[in-house]
Order: C-alpha cells, then structure tokens, then sequence
C-alpha cells in the first residue's frame, strides 16, 4: 500500500528542481492601468483620478442612475429626496458612495475617483437639488 501512495504522489509533483519550479510559478506579467506611473504618465482615461468637477463626474458615473432615480435612487434636483439624506451628515454619504449602499455600488462605479472627488460630486449633487 505505501508504495501505492508513493508511486500516486510521485506522479502529482510537476517534474523539475524546487528552482524550475519556483521559475515557473512567478507572475508573468503585471497590470498597468492608464495614469498609473508605469503608463509613463500619459493621458489619463475619464474617471481616472485628476481632479475633475463634480459636473463632470457626475455627467461621467452618476446621470444614469441620479437623472432617472433607477432603483430608488436620489434624482438630482429632488430637493425633498436629497435633504433625507443630507440630514444624516456628509461623512455618511461619503462613506455609503465609498462603500455603495443598496443596489449603488462602491464608489458609484467611478473606482479611480480618489475620496475628494467622490465628496465633490456628492456636494454638486446636493447643491442641484436645493
């Protein structure tokens, strides 16, 4: 029986030393995203991080949701909508557009908007709908 089991582990081991082996386990390649520093820095894609207006990233990320209020979401101009939720603080609505809340996902799908741009739109957002 044990040399059953030998012969059955022997056969599972890729052949090779532990440094062939080791070779060919290492990543072949890594993820360069347009703005990262491996980009050499060139243009940045729409939502990449650079500072945009809340107009902008809202006309970018927010419209199709915000202008249409799909699933329950706050419509932008809807005074009465928005003032339940600016009630509960802007640490609260930057935390649930960081995190996503009910059918929203995380960061409102702009993931290379930084927290400041994020608190930006949020404040156009508010700032439309008084």
């Amino acid at each position: 029986m044990l040399f059953f089991y030998a012969c059955y582990a022997g056969a599972v081991v890729p052949p090779g030393t532990d440094e062939e082996i080791s070779a060919r386990l290492q990543p072949f390649g890594s993820l360069c995203r347009a703005g990262d520093a491996c980009a050499g820095g060139g243009a940045t894609e729409v939502g990449a991080s650079s500072d945009q207006s809340g107009k902008e990233i809202y006309d970018t990320f927010c419209f199709a949701c915000h202008a249409t209020g799909m699933s329950e979401a706050p419509k932008f101009g809807d005074a009465q909508a928005w003032d339940e939720r600016v009630a509960k603080g802007l640490d609260t609505l930057l935390s649930n557009t960081i995190n996503g809340i009910n059918v929203m996902p995380p960061k409102g799908t702009c993931m290379a908007c930084s927290d400041g741009e994020l608190e930006t739109v949020i404040s156009y957002m508010i700032d439309g709908s008084q």
